[in-house]
C-alpha cells in the first residue's frame, strides 16, 4: 500500500474526531451537551449529543479506514461549521495564545476536510 499525503490528512483529522468523541465520552461530557445543543435551538438535545458523539467515533474510524469518504468529510465539514457558528465565532478567531477558543483550529479542519474531498479518486 502507498501512502499518499492526502492518506496522512485523512487518518489525522480522522483520528482528531475519534478522540473529540471518546473525550466527550470518557469525561462524561455527553450528557451537559445536550442541553447545550438545547440552548442553542435543537430540540432533544440529549439525542443529538449522542449521535454526534457516536458519528465522531464510528464516522472518524469509517474515515480513517477509508471508507465513505466524502459523504463523512462532508458531514465533519458541516458538523465542524456548525461548531464554528454556534460557539466559536464570537471567540475570535484565536484558539489559545492571543485569545481563548477561537476558530482557527475548526477552520484548519475544514481545510483539511476540504483536501480529503478533492484528492478523493
Amino acid at each position: 500500500m502507498k501512502i499518499s499525503s492526502i492518506m496522512v490528512v485523512r487518518v489525522t483529522v480522522a483520528a482528531m474526531f475519534i478522540i473529540h468523541g471518546v473525550g466527550r465520552i470518557l469525561n462524561d461530557a455527553v450528557a451537559p451537551f445536550g442541553p447545550f445543543l438545547e440552548s442553542q435551538g435543537l430540540p432533544f438535545g440529549l439525542a443529538w449529543a449522542w449521535a454526534i458523539t457516536l458519528i465522531e467515533i464510528v464516522g472518524g474510524s469509517l474515515l480513517a479506514l477509508g471508507r465513505y469518504t466524502a459523504p463523512l468529510a462532508a458531514y465533519f465539514i458541516i458538523q465542524t461549521a456548525l461548531g464554528i457558528w454556534m460557539v466559536h465565532w464570537k471567540a475570535g478567531w484565536f484558539v489559545v495564545g492571543l485569545g481563548r477558543n477561537g476558530m482557527e483550529y475548526s477552520v484548519l479542519l475544514i481545510a483539511c476536510l476540504v483536501a480529503v474531498l478533492l484528492g478523493k479518486k
